[in-house]
């Protein structure tokens, strides 16, 4: 049976109308000019380089009123801003509580959401279990079909990679990947991206933690891989290490108003990486979040006096 349904379709419209009404429905904002994208390299299709993650975030619970919550609203809010600036992809995982379905129920009233690039994961052993988990989270999203499927943190790859190779030929989905977090299984994903055919991959790199740096963001270049990196901000934690540090002088050299901007620049400016996925549950996050996908971009040189910096705080 397909998984019924968070919100009915006529609570659906129900909560259509009392967000429209709390909040007013924007005319959707023309996205800004010159935004960073970068190309897959599987088929040269343009993405903006600043996406979306929803770990934590879009984890909320709603009660059964048809009557939006606070927490509700507020992520209707963290989309419209999203959409708003040009974003696209929006990444997410069984493994994150009722993401999937907050998703499902929020995007259909977002502006701008038919430019959607949708990313989400399968997270369970066994081919049959994560064919059902897969039909799950596209009926929850409420999707024909995901731009991107990825198998999350290696978890039963060889049973699941079949699987995607076999939806990727018959249409179910675009696009194929692999993900791993936190640093972790970085020897078996190199292993992978030598030996498989991967359209995506997705793993940890920040400021803080630059071990991609030196294997897994060149092989992935090498074998024509696209790179989505999570935990851009480790978690919260960079914001931690410069709270009483202003903001360096180099950062409006690179139109950097704020520490998001300057740790999502030194992230996507490194070539091998197609997009950065932070999460937000806060609308002003998402569009300080989103102005690092305008103005100038750090160089070489610059990555390497910012990464020296960062590590003498």
């Amino acid at each position: 049976m397909p998984p019924k349904p968070l919100i009915n379709p006529g609570r659906r419209r129900l909560l259509a109308v009392a967000l429209a009404s709390r909040l007013g429905m924007p005319g959707r904002l023309a996205a800004a000019p010159h935004l960073h994208t970068r190309p897959i390299p599987a088929s040269g299709e343009r993405l903006p380089a600043i996406g979306m993650g929803t770990w934590i975030t879009f984890d909320v619970a709603r009660g059964p009123s048809p009557t939006p919550s606070a927490a509700l609203t507020t992520r209707w809010q963290v989309l419209q801003a999203f959409f708003a600036a040009g974003g696209r992809l929006i990444d997410s995982s069984p493994m994150y509580g009722s993401a999937e379905a907050v998703l499902g129920e929020l995007l259909p009233q977002s502006p701008g959401a038919e430019a959607l690039f949708s990313a989400t994961k399968v997270w369970t052993p066994g081919q049959w279990l994560g064919e059902q988990q897969m039909a799950r989270s596209r009926d929850l999203w409420g999707v024909p079909r995901f731009d991107l499927m990825q198998i999350h943190n290696l978890l039963d790859w060889d049973a699941h990679l079949p699987t995607l190779r076999r939806m990727k030929a018959e249409g179910q989905i675009r696009y194929l990947g692999i993900t791993t977090s936190h640093g972790r299984r970085h020897d078996d994903l190199a292993t992978l991206i030598r030996n498989e055919a991967l359209d995506f991959v997705q793993l940890t790199y920040n400021l803080a933690h630059r071990e991609a740096d030196t294997r897994l963001l060149p092989l992935a270049a090498e074998h024509g891989c696209a790179v989505i990196i999570n935990r851009p901000f480790d978690g919260g934690r960079l914001f931690d290490q410069v709270r009483s540090h202003p903001l360096p002088g180099y950062a409006a050299e690179i139109g950097c108003a704020n520490w998001a901007q300057v740790f999502l620049k030194y992230v996507i400016s490194h070539p091998a990486i197609t997009c950065a996925i932070p999460a937000t549950s806060q609308p002003a996050h998402m569009r300080e979040n989103m102005g690092a996908l305008t103005g100038p971009l750090p160089d070489a040189a610059l990555r390497r006096a910012m990464a020296a910096r960062f590590d003498r705080l």
